[in-house]
C-alpha cells in the first residue's frame, strides 16, 4: 500500500482529512494517507514540499503559486476550497487602534516570510492605497507568538483566518478591527513534481476519496456539532463559517491562476508571470 504524507493547518477546514482517515477510507481504498499539522501556515509546508518531508499539502493558494514560480518542484493537483478566506485583522483587546486606518505604518505579525499572513498583508495594504514599501513585519512563526507580540507592542496587527481566530476575540485576547476575503478560491491541493511523476495514481484515488467526503460534508448529520466541539468554536460561529464555505472537486481554473499571479505581480511579490501549465497538473 502506498503511503502519502500529507500536511495541513489544523483548522476546520481540514475535517474531511482526518474522517477519512479515521474510519479507514484511504485504506480501504489502498492508499495511506500519513497527516502531519503544520500550525506555522504555508511558509513552512512550502519548506517542507521542497525538502520532500511531505508529499502533498493543503495550502493557501497564493502561498504556494508564489513558492512554485520561486522554484519549489511542485504542482497544484486540485481546489479544495472554493470559497474565500475570510482573514481578519486583529489587534490586541487592550490595543489603541480603533480600526483599520489607524494602522497604516506600524507592523504586521505574520508567520513567516512567504506565509499567508505576509502576503495578504500586502493585499490589504493595496486594497486600502497604503505604500507597499512602507509595509513592516515581525516574524512570530504561529498564532501564539502572534498573541505575545501583540501583547508586548512588538507587531501592532496580524492577520489570520477570521473564525480561527474568533475564540481569542470572544476571549479579549485579541479585538477585530476589519476583515479582508481573499479574491480568490482560499485552499488548494499542491503536490511535489516527484510524487506526481512516481505516485499519480495513488494520488488519484486520495483526491476521489476525499472528494466523496467533501461533496456531502455540510449536509452530514450534526457535522456542525462535530466540528463546533472539535475546534472549539461556538456553534452559530461554525454555522456561518459552513454557510460561507464551499468544498471543491475540481481543478482550480486558468482565470483564477491569471487572477492570482497578477496580484502577485501588481504587489511585486514574484518577479514576472508564467504559463498556467508550470503551476498545475491533472493527474
Amino acid at each position: 500500500m502506498k503511503t502519502i504524507k500529507v500536511g495541513g493547518v489544523p483548522e476546520h477546514f481540514n475535517l474531511p482529512w482526518h474522517l477519512c482517515i479515521e474510519n479507514d477510507s484511504f485504506k480501504n481504498a489502498g492508499v495511506n494517507v500519513i497527516w502531519k499539522e503544520f500550525p506555522e501556515g504555508t511558509g513552512a509546508m512550502c519548506k517542507a514540499l521542497r525538502s520532500g518531508e511531505i508529499d502533498v499539502a493543503v495550502i493557501l493558494t497564493e502561498g504556494v503559486i508564489r513558492d512554485i514560480i520561486n522554484g519549489n518542484p511542485s504542482k497544484i493537483i486540485q481546489t479544495y476550497i472554493a470559497s474565500p478566506l475570510i482573514w481578519g485583522i486583529h489587534v490586541d483587546a487592550r490595543s489603541k487602534y480603533e480600526n483599520v486606518q489607524d494602522l497604516e505604518g506600524t507592523k504586521a505579525a505574520i508567520s513567516r516570510e512567504g506565509s499567508g499572513s505576509h502576503l495578504m498583508a500586502y493585499v490589504n495594504a493595496q486594497h486600502r492605497n497604503w505604500d507597499l514599501n512602507k509595509l513592516d513585519f515581525k516574524i512570530i512563526n504561529n498564532l501564539e507568538g502572534a498573541i505575545k507580540a501583540l501583547k508586548n507592542d512588538d507587531a501592532q496587527y496580524f492577520m489570520w483566518e477570521h473564525f480561527t481566530t474568533k475564540p481569542l476575540v470572544d476571549d479579549n485576547t485579541f479585538r477585530l478591527v476589519a476583515d479582508c476575503p481573499t479574491p480568490w478560491p482560499c485552499f488548494v491541493i499542491a503536490a511535489t513534481d516527484e510524487s506526481i511523476q512516481n505516485d499519480s495514481e495513488s494520488l488519484n484515488t486520495m483526491l476521489q476519496v476525499l472528494n466523496k467526503e467533501t461533496e456531502n460534508f455540510k449536509i452530514q448529520k450534526n457535522i456542525d456539532i462535530l466540528l463546533s466541539e472539535r475546534y472549539q468554536q461556538k456553534l452559530e460561529d461554525i454555522r456561518k463559517w459552513l454557510d460561507l464555505t464551499r468544498w471543491s472537486q475540481e481543478q482550480i481554473s486558468d482565470n483564477d491562476l491569471e487572477e492570482v499571479q497578477q496580484q502577485l505581480l501588481t504587489l511585486d511579490l514574484i518577479s514576472e508571470k508564467v504559463d498556467n501549465s508550470r503551476l498545475v497538473s491533472n493527474l
